[in-house]
């Protein structure tokens, strides 16, 4: 599978001391890259793809996602571009939407997300170029703010949307997108189509996060991915049986990632749920020949 980057994610539910060794063990078996969570009480997206960052050599290291409301654009381009001056190359940064709920509970809702994201994607990728900005958006006030040690290398930013018009947003003004857990080939398809809409060129990249489950026991591997599966689905309004995963044996699995390639994945993002995730790891990268 040349040309299509494999990386895991780090679950949010995983205790946070344990991300330097789990980092250092997948880049040892060859992992491209390795993905943090940021989710309202869980972890902290930046903090954790600092302690990735430093703990590895190659690996690069995806934020997924800063949600734009807990975030000033100022700040966000501030941590964003100390950490691509330290580790050049190795940064991708994910913005979204936050869940509303979520959002809500700590104050910062916007009365317009889609204003918010794109003027957040917007600000923050001028701050990181080196420009000054100044924006009197509908939801983003910036005056006159230019960044001091901007990077050489900006880190590309992508936008971790869902809705149509947050695909077509994403189009319009991300480097990237990121897709959900659950989205299988017939769905990149589709969001490929509303990125267009948009206006992304050939040099936007589709980044997918997979739920994945590897055994040889299709039954256990059934029951692994149940409760996750059933989740997602009712998030995504969907059949729990339409939820792509990238699951059962090792062999299977790198044909489900090579489906997602076919359908324009330029990178696969694994969550593994059950035991022995590195097992798991190991046994999936071993399987697509990496």
């Amino acid at each position: 599978m040349t040309n299509l980057r494999i990386g895991v994610m780090y679950d949010r539910d995983w205790a946070p001391e344990g991300l330097p060794d789990f980092a250092r063990r997948a880049e040892a078996l060859g992992a491209d890259d390795l993905w943090v969570v940021e989710d309202l009480r869980w972890n902290g997206g930046v903090s954790a793809a600092a302690v990735a960052l430093g703990a590895t050599g190659r690996l690069r290291v995806g934020i997924g996602i800063a949600p734009a409301p807990l975030r000033s654009p100022a700040l966000l381009a501030m941590e964003l571009a100390t950490l691509a001056r330290v580790f050049p190359g190795r940064l991708v940064a994910g913005i979204g939407h936050g869940v509303r709920e979520w959002m809500e509970q700590v104050g910062v809702a916007p009365r317009s997300p889609l204003a918010l994201l794109e003027e957040t994607i917007t600000s923050v990728r001028a701050l990181l170029h080196g420009e000054r900005v100044t924006s009197q958006g509908r939801e983003v006030r910036i005056d006159g703010i230019r960044l001091v040690h901007p990077p050489a290398e900006p880190p590309p930013l992508v936008a971790g949307v869902v809705r149509p018009r947050s695909l077509e947003l994403s189009g319009r003004v991300a480097d990237g997108t990121l897709i959900a857990e659950g989205h299988g080939p017939r769905d990149l398809e589709n969001i490929r189509a509303l990125l267009a809409k948009g206006g992304a060129g050939e040099d936007h990249t589709l980044s997918v996060f997979a739920f994945c489950a590897v055994g040889d026991d299709p039954e256990e591997v059934a029951r692994t991915l149940h409760p996750h599966t059933e989740g997602h689905g009712a998030w995504l309004g969907r059949p729990q049986e339409e939820v792509f995963t990238v699951s059962g044996s090792a062999a299977q699995a790198a044909e489900r990632i090579g489906a997602l390639r076919a359908s324009g994945a330029d990178t696969v993002v694994l969550r593994f749920v059950g035991p022995e995730p590195l097992r798991q790891l190991e046994a999936v990268l071993e399987a697509a020949e990496r």
